[in-house]
């Protein structure tokens, strides 16, 4: 058993009377060498019309091969000779996020009100869970990523989700994950019927003021 991840948690402002209950949680997991305060400012500025918890884990220090062996913190190791050689390292920060799910259960927030998302390191773990979770989710946000190894998806996918909204989005000139390896993760969850919503902008790897605000309006329809 692995030991729970720290997390660092805000709750967005909305249109609501004060003391209201949150209407959902999303589980929002950085990129490689980030941390959990890195979208953390994002929040004040989406424009909510439902009170979210905002639940931002830090991901483990491991050594990355891609970097040297260089520790930071990292949700699965990245060897460019072994494109597959995370496949244990995902599962098991697959399991960790899956830990924090059923937290939010806990609180009363079913899991069909929680929303997992991920940039980049992060969104190859919220894809991997959302769509082998055995319960249905409130949605999927897979930013600058991709779905890892979808060759062999069919072979673990549960369907309790496969009508659950997924918004996915990259940068045109994306240097560190070409938009090319998003588009086929994109066509793969086409392909097994799962609701996409895609988006790209002329950005790097990074996260443009157009993408929040269709961030903000994705989450407004997921919640409302």
């Amino acid at each position: 058993m692995s030991d729970p991840l720290d997390c660092l948690e805000i709750t967005s402002e909305a249109d609501s009377p004060s003391g209201t209950a949150v209407a959902g949680s999303v589980i929002w997991l950085h990129g490689l060498g980030a941390d959990a305060t890195d979208f953390e400012p994002i929040v004040p500025l989406l424009k909510l019309e439902a009170p979210l918890r905002f639940v931002f884990p830090n991901a483990p220090v491991r050594p990355v091969t891609i970097n040297g062996g260089m520790e930071m913190r990292a949700w699965y190791d990245i060897d460019p000779g072994a494109p597959l050689s995370g496949d244990e390292d995902i599962r098991a920060s697959a399991f960790q996020i899956e830990q924090l799910l059923v937290r939010e259960q806990e609180r009363g927030i079913p899991s069909e009100r929680v929303t997992l998302a991920g940039f980049s390191q992060g969104g190859v773990v919220a894809l991997h869970l959302g769509l082998r979770h055995t319960q249905r989710l409130a949605g999927i946000m897979a930013l600058s990523t991709y779905v890892h190894d979808p060759e062999h998806l069919t072979d673990e996918v549960s369907f309790a989700s496969v009508d659950v909204p997924i918004f996915m989005a990259h940068g045109l000139s994306d240097p560190m994950i070409p938009i090319a390896r998003a588009v086929t993760s994109r066509e793969a969850l086409l392909h097994l019927n799962y609701q996409v919503e895609w988006h790209e902008y002329g950005m790097g790897h990074q996260v443009c003021p157009e993408e929040i605000n269709d961030i903000a309006a994705w989450l407004n329809r997921v919640y409302r």
